[in-house]
């Protein structure tokens, strides 16, 4: 049996190879002012100091964390929830998707930072707007990848269902489904990724508190290492996220694998 190829720590050596170029870009070269570019260590020095400071915004890292975090995850799990099904539906059955296409058409190629003026408008600065807002740009990807996923089901495969008097539903529940699960994962993944972007943009126009409202406040009083900050909490959260998300695909798709 040939063994597993284990090269983890190349993922460890890119992220000290590329702290230890901005390490000593800055602060050794100093080819940029701390003013302008602060090296690693200051930017931990702030991150840890952010943990429990509320200078100069008002509120500590894990407050705005907390707060990023309930209207992405909120917006993003209604675009999920309503996304989905309707993909799934609309590449299923014929009606949906003639009496569904004309709008979600529409809706499609309008990015979700578009609606941010919009939603400011019809509901005022508040938790609402924002979770309007990224519920719209989660909701594109959920429903194109689904409804790709379900197009994508081998007619082989259905007829195979037929022969075996597989309902309508049947064949949706247990052939098209299951074929469609990666693609659907993806859009979910997807839709995560964009909620997150939305959801920063919006702080920065529209907000108290929150990753992007921090950046924001930052840039306004020319603080970069605490821009910085704000970046690498956005980036660690979403690619821990993603992992987890890519741990329930896995999950999910072998046991759908095992049941089928």
């Amino acid at each position: 049996m040939k063994k597993k190829d284990n090269f983890w720590y190349l993922s460890i050596i890119s992220i000290v190879g590329f702290l230890a170029v901005w390490w000593f870009c800055c602060d050794v070269l100093k080819l940029t002012s701390s003013a302008t570019l602060p090296g690693p260590i200051t930017v931990a020095k702030t991150f840890i100091k952010k943990l429990s400071s509320t200078a100069p915004d008002g509120a500590t890292l894990l407050r705005h964390i907390a707060s990023s975090l309930q209207i992405a995850l909120g917006g993003w799990a209604m675009g999920v929830v309503i996304g989905t099904p309707l993909g799934i539906c609309m590449a299923w059955y014929k009606k949906v998707d003639l009496f569904a296409r004309p709008i979600f058409d529409l809706l499609r190629p309008i990015p979700g930072l578009a609606w941010i003026p919009l939603m400011i408008i019809l509901f005022g600065i508040g938790i609402t707007p924002k979770i309007a807002t990224v519920f719209l740009s989660a909701f594109v990807p959920c429903v194109l990848n689904s409804y790709t996923g379900i197009r994508q089901t081998k007619d082989v495969h259905l007829w195979v269902g037929q022969t075996f008097g597989a309902s309508d539903f049947q064949m949706l529940k247990h052939i098209a489904v299951p074929t469609a699960l990666p693609m659907i994962m993806t859009g979910i993944r997807v839709a995560l990724g964009a909620a997150w972007t939305c959801i920063v943009a919006a702080e920065m126009l529209a907000s108290t508190k929150g990753l992007g409202y921090m950046i924001q406040q930052a840039r306004g009083i020319y603080r970069p290492d605490i821009i910085i900050c704000g970046m690498i909490a956005i980036g660690v959260i979403g690619a821990v996220f993603s992992g987890i998300l890519s741990l329930i695909e896995n999950t999910i798709v072998k046991g759908v694998r095992r049941d089928a």
